[in-house]
Order: C-alpha cells, then structure tokens, then sequence
C-alpha cells in the first residue's frame, strides 16, 4: 500500500507538479485547499482548511502518513509593503502552527514533515557558496525563514522527522520567475538587473520535484539541504543565456540600473539585486543527481518543450 501524503500549498505551480508527479507513480494524494473544487483523478482529494482561522479538515491529517509543506504567500507579488510583509509572514507561521497543534492533539500517522523555505535565508555572497549550516541574514527574507523554518521544525517535538528545503528560483514553463525574465526576451532585449554580476541560485522545477518526492521515498534523508542546481549563475549569464535560447543572436542587452529597479519595486529590489550562490553539495553526497544541472540544458529543455 503506498503511502497518503498531504500537500500544503498544493494548488500553487510547484505543489501542482509534485502531485502530478505522485500520482504517476501510485501515491494517494490529499491537498488542502481554501476553496473545494472537484478531483479530476482518483487517487486525489481536496480538503478544506484555512490556517488563518486555525481551521482544517481533520480526517485528512488522520489518513495522512507524510506532509509537504509548501503554503505560503508568494514573495515575488505586490511590493513589500508592511502589510505585505506581515502577509508573507504570516502564511508560513500560521499553517506550520496550525499543522503543529493539530498533529500535537489528533490521533496520527504521520511520520515525516517536507518543509519548503527558500535561499532568501542567507545574506549577501561574499567568496564561498553558501551551506546549509551557514547563519542566516539579518534582512526581512532572512528572518522571515528564520520564523518559517523554526515554526516547522517544532514539529521534530512529536517525533516526526522534520526535512527542510532552501529552495532557489524555480525555472518553469507554468509561472515562477521564467515568465518575467521571458517576457521582454521574446521582445529582442535582454534585462540585466543593476551590475548583473550577483549569483542566482536557480533549480529547473523537474529537479525540485524529484528532490521532495526523494525526501518522500529516501530514509536516509533528515535535516535542511538547498535545493539548488550545482551550477548557480550571474544574472546577466542567466539573461544572456536565456536571449540566445529564444532569440539566436538578434536580441540587445540593457542594463537596468540598480536605482531604476528600487523606484520600480521598492525594498524587494535587495532581493533583485542581492548575489546569493548556495552550496548544492551536502544533497548531492545523499546520491540525489540532477538532471538539469547546467542552465544551459534547463533553459533549452523549457524553451523546446514548453514545460
């Protein structure tokens, strides 16, 4: 009997994939969910819940052997105004509180915890890429993490085994960051951001994919590990790269300046901006191996393929 394992945050561009990926290979699949809407496959089912109100659907946690965790407002939506913040906040530390009071009350079987949080939790790259045991930055993203990681991993409290996955920009054909990067690509320029020169830990949305559902099927694993590709780039290589995949040669670079991007986006353009190259070392001797390591390879798969 295959395990049931419970996605939160599972409506959204990465949760959609996994569950697909579940599917696929015979998992039962339970996603909450604020609004009900139909099952189109039998093996998944929505439930209700609403971390806002502390409210779930408990007979689902209680069918329940393994839970993703991937709820959360988007960062890269709106301006980071200080409701916004408080907004982006709050969707990680409620649902991780409710699911922790909930699981600290309720008969269950629930043996493992898959955290999504993101590289934002690191500051800016100074020579060595970062590890999982590095500090985290002192910035809003910083300590939003802090808050995020640290409300998942009360969890270990009940005996569950708690995973942690500092995830980089998310390449996709379905959302993410891909579309605003493509978007004035298609149009013959490519946008460098500010100097160009600041590293972007990036991870083709396959990869992420196959690294929870490793986390899902592999014992061995226990603990935080990036989730970024081995080969982070600047962004300029990510633009210029991305340029001659669409366009060929017949395409121009500009340059938006740095004081250009914080009129335009306010505080979020520290993160823009900010140079952050993450290890992918320590999932890698667990034997995990990605199948789009270079963006070369990820950014011609996505173009061609359209996924």
């Amino acid at each position: 009997m295959m395990d049931t394992v419970l996605i939160t945050g599972g409506t959204g561009m990465i949760g959609r994939a996994l569950t697909d990926f579940l599917l696929d290979r015979g998992y039962r699949v339970i996603v909450y969910t604020r609004e009900m809407r139909e099952s189109p496959h039998p093996n998944l089912r929505y439930a209700l819940w609403d971390p806002a109100r502390k409210t779930l659907d408990t007979t689902a946690l209680q069918e329940t052997n393994q839970i993703v965790h991937l709820a959360g407002a988007n960062v890269a939506t709106g301006r980071w105004t200080e409701s916004r913040k408080q907004e982006i906040l709050d969707s990680r530390v409620q649902s991780s509180q409710l699911l922790f009071e909930q699981l600290s009350q309720l008969p269950n079987k629930v043996r493992t915890i898959i955290s999504a949080s993101a590289t934002g939790f690191y500051g800016e790259f100074e020579g060595t890429p970062f590890t999982e045991t590095d500090p985290p930055a002192q910035d809003y993203l910083g300590k939003t993490c802090v808050a995020w990681e640290n409300s998942v991993r009360q969890m270990e409290s009940l005996g569950k085994k708690v995973i942690i996955l500092r995830t980089g920009i998310v390449l996709s054909n379905k959302g993410g960051a891909l579309k605003e990067f493509i978007r004035p690509v298609k149009l013959g320029f490519a946008t460098v951001m500010g100097s160009g020169h600041q590293f972007i830990s990036w991870i083709h949305l396959q990869d992420l994919v196959r690294l929870y559902f490793n986390a899902l099927a592999n014992d061995q694993l226990n603990g935080i590990y990036n989730a970024v590709s081995p080969f982070p780039v600047t962004n300029q290589e990510l633009v210029t790269q991305l340029a001659r995949v669409v366009k060929g040669k017949s395409f121009i670079t500009v340059n938006i300046p740095a004081f250009a991007l914080k009129l335009a986006m306010g505080e979020m353009s520290v993160e823009v901006l900010k140079s952050v190259k993450a290890s992918s070392a320590k999932i890698q001797t667990t034997g995990f191996q990605f199948s789009y390591p270079r963006i070369s390879d990820a950014l011609a798969q996505l173009v061609a393929s359209g996924d």
